[in-house]
């Protein structure tokens, strides 16, 4: 049943979301589990969609991230990962002259990495973001020039 039908006001559930809403600190995590963070990171991976297509000289990268502005989206390579980030929080302000029906739009943490193969060149990365999708683009390294063959001379040994 949804709260907002039980008369439960939408700034009240708000606060109260954020007030529960723990981050675990350095040596608080329990050996019981997974951390929280560790939990809330793997959801934000499931809930975030993304497309990868090679291309012959790149790999592209679309992400979707409906209703983030550019400064709240942050694009990294960490350890030849491609990790993007981005949150989406909750609007604080109350509705005017009116209440809460439904509240279906996604919010919290955006997250995706993805694991770079070898032939990524991570010092050509591009990225831009238009209508909700991020467009990340990963140029390739160019191909290893064969090498040549190197001829030996053959002596004939006298004994």
């Amino acid at each position: 049943m949804e709260l907002a039908r039980m008369g439960l006001d939408p700034i009240f559930l708000n606060a109260l979301h954020d007030l529960l809403d723990f981050t675990d600190e350095a040596g608080q995590s329990t050996h019981h589990g997974p951390s929280r963070a560790f939990v809330r990171d793997a959801k934000a991976m499931a809930a975030t969609p993304a497309d990868v297509v090679e291309y012959p000289n790149a790999y592209q990268f679309s992400i979707d991230m409906p209703g983030l502005k550019m400064d709240q989206i942050k694009v990294q390579i960490e350890d030849n990962q491609l990790v993007v980030t981005g949150e989406r929080k909750r609007e604080s302000e109350k509705v005017k002259e009116g209440k809460y029906v439904t509240m279906e739009r996604r919010l919290g943490k955006y997250l995706k990495k993805f694991v770079l193969p070898e032939a990524a060149d991570v010092d050509k990365v591009s990225a831009a973001y238009q209508d909700g999708v991020l467009s990340v683009t990963v140029e390739k390294k160019p191909p290893p020039e064969p090498k040549k063959a190197k001829t030996i001379e053959v002596r004939v040994g006298q004994d």
